[in-house]
């Protein structure tokens, strides 16, 4: 029969078997991209989760260490304000899973009403309206009540919000473009090259025959000539989390914010109780005397556990490390994937075709199907890239119309990369989802089928089935001679054995 893509030679092969072939051919080839790009994807949903679980449980345990803290050492009066700290956790809480939250303002408002409620507690003979108490709170950057607390932690939690939010979001947005890359849909033309250089060897009676490594690598270059042009800002994507991974062990590092708030915050409100009277005084200056409390109130006296200081908790009393890690080792874990996940895409030929279940290997050159017959490949191997494969001997390629669906996820890492640099100089960046499934809360979610390899896996595509015993036939033979003949029944019945899988 006259055969549409093998060599119209000798073959074991028809046309209808040709078809099938070329859908075998197709799933093969799906199957090698998703594999091959396995280690990626499960570096970003594995990492992702960790990431996200670390900064939960960092919150959670930083709010309970305030808590317990402040109950032990104040008692009554804290649990009687305790509102005020929750809405703190809440709000910081809100901003990292991507909330509309102006960090700056936030602080300022929870110092604000911080002052509010201890200017009431330091005054008790003092009834003093909502009107009073808000003029109170427009001293709070003049008196400075609680030192110079407020002015540092704001720097430092700002800082390291950023950085965290931003970090996970990155997981986040490289989690989603590695999944949508991996899912090749190859074209009519990559198909037909593919079909070629996988099954035509069988239908040639070559069953153990694998194609040439170069033949390959041609191949596949055309088949996966879009996702190679991800690779530019794949990389940059990479070097910008790399960045802000610096930020997170240094200067931004959260742990080192979060962990000691509840001692920074119990210091300023020592300062406060120290300068109360120079404070209350200037306040009463610039706000007016306000209206002496009831006398039943004004008897109270302030409590005396109020001025009681507090005993910072020892290391050992101090809760678990998030997560039952630290951030120092989940960064330095994190930069050791990112660096090998860079030039990944343009990559993907040369791991899948230095694969023993797809080609001959690089050692051996003329032992291998190049196309055509059992021999050396000639052409030239081309460049990485669309553009680059307009003279591809093997793969139709239409270089002047660019993958729509990989040119939306440059577009992605592009607003990624660019939201990284901002958090990389402190700066916040307004966040919007970056993708149709991703959310901007960077909230955390499973592994894919349930599997977060920590480690490089590689899975190999399945071998064709040959028996050990079976003898290659010579592909120089003019004659169609008993050889020839009974390897095409041998690879008939190989063939036959693929397609029904």
């Amino acid at each position: 029969e006259h055969l549409r893509i093998c060599p119209q030679e000798y073959t074991c092969c028809t046309t209808e078997m040709e078809d099938k072939l070329s859908q075998q051919s197709k799933l093969e080839f799906e199957n090698l991209v998703e594999e091959t790009s396995h280690f990626v994807r499960t570096t970003f949903v594995s990492r992702h989760k960790k990431f996200d679980e670390f900064f939960r449980e960092l919150l959670e345990n930083a709010e309970k260490s305030l808590n317990d803290m402040f109950v032990r050492t104040y008692g009554m009066l804290y649990m009687q304000n305790s509102e005020v700290f929750q809405d703190l956790f809440t709000e910081l809480k809100r901003y990292y899973t991507g909330g509309n939250v102006n960090l700056e303002e936030m602080l300022n408002d929870f110092w604000a009403r911080l002052l509010e409620r201890m200017f009431q507690l330091i005054n008790p003979q003092y009834h003093f309206s909502e009107d009073y108490l808000e003029c109170v709170s427009k001293y709070t950057d003049q008196l400075k009540p609680f030192g110079d607390v407020p002015r540092k932690l704001k720097i430092q939690v700002t800082r390291a919000f950023i950085a965290a939010r931003t970090f996970v979001q990155g997981l986040t947005v490289g989690r989603e473009v590695a999944n949508r890359v991996s899912k090749v849909s190859p074209t009519p033309g990559c198909i037909r090259a593919l079909m070629k250089m996988l099954y035509c060897p069988y239908c040639r009676g070559l069953p153990t025959v694998r194609p040439c490594n170069n033949y390959c690598l041609n191949v596949m270059k055309g088949c996966l000539a879009n996702q190679a042009d991800l690779d530019t800002e794949w990389n940059l994507f990479i070097d910008a989390m790399l960045l802000v991974a610096e930020r997170l062990e240094g200067p931004f590092n959260i742990e080192s914010v979060m962990d000691p708030i509840d001692v920074k915050i119990s210091e300023a409100i020592m300062n406060m109780q120290e300068n109360s009277m120079q404070v209350s005084a200037k306040v009463f200056q610039g706000c007016g005397q306000p209206k002496p409390a009831p006398a039943l109130r004004s008897a109270r006296a302030v409590p005396e556990n109020f001025n009681t200081r507090f005993r910072p908790y020892n290391p050992e009393e101090r809760p678990t490390t998030a997560a039952g890690t630290s951030l120092d080792r989940l960064v330095t874990d994190i930069k050791e994937k990112l660096k090998l996940s860079k030039k990944v895409w343009s990559a993907l030929p040369y791991t899948i075709c230095k694969d023993e279940s797809v080609t001959a290997g690089t050692s051996n050159e003329e032992e291998c199907w190049n196309g055509h017959s059992k021999a050396r490949y000639l052409p030239e191997i081309m460049n990485d890239g669309l553009t680059n494969q307009i003279n591809n001997p093997e793969v139709d390629v239409d270089i002047t119309r660019p993958d729509t669906f990989i040119r939306q996820q440059i577009m992605a890492l592009r607003v990624m990369t660019n939201k990284l640099k901002n958090a990389y100089n402190g700066n916040d960046v307004n966040f919007q989802d970056t993708s149709d499934e991703s959310s901007g809360s960077g909230s955390g979610s499973g592994c894919m089928d349930d599997v977060c390899p920590t480690e490089f896996e590689f899975v190999t595509t399945e071998a064709p089935a040959v028996d050990p015993d079976r003898r290659e036939v010579d592909s120089s033979a003019a004659q169609p001679g008993p050889s020839l003949l009974s390897g095409c029944l041998v690879c008939i019945a190989l063939v036959s054995q693929r397609l029904c899988r």
